[in-house]
């Protein structure tokens, strides 16, 4: 695999977290960890330029797709209790599942424990 441009990442991270709202640590941060982790940069990459998710990387099994529909589960639940940020938030979104996928490649226990038992739903006020 080719050595990934630097400057591109930070560039499409940057549009990408301006659109959804995400400050600059944060961004800056993402953009460090696609460059540290390559195969998930270029996955990253790959998604901004043709919009489809190639799923390649797999973290014990799980791709950032499965992350995100995880995560939709969690910005339900906050709808659920008023806050609306995620809602038309796409951006935001895709840039939290390349950061979980990164976090996961670093400590796949914790976050598939997470995955398998967080639904984001399950909240006592629920029902």
């Amino acid at each position: 695999m080719d050595a990934l441009d630097e400057q591109k990442i930070i560039r499409i991270v940057d549009e990408f977290g301006n659109a959804a709202g995400e400050g600059e640590v944060f961004l800056q941060e993402l953009a460090a960890g696609l460059l540290t982790c390559p195969e998930i940069g270029e996955e990253f990459l790959d998604y901004a330029e043709k919009g489809e998710f190639s799923c390649k990387v797999k973290v014990e099994g799980y791709t950032v797709v499965d992350i995100m529909v995880w995560q939709i589960d969690h910005f339900k639940a906050e709808m659920d209790r008023g806050q609306y940020g995620m809602k038309h938030n796409g951006s935001k979104m895709v840039l939290r599942a390349f950061d979980t996928l990164l976090k996961m490649k670093k400590e796949p226990e914790k976050y598939v424990y997470q995955m398998r038992s967080e639904t984001g739903t399950d909240y006592p006020e629920k029902y």
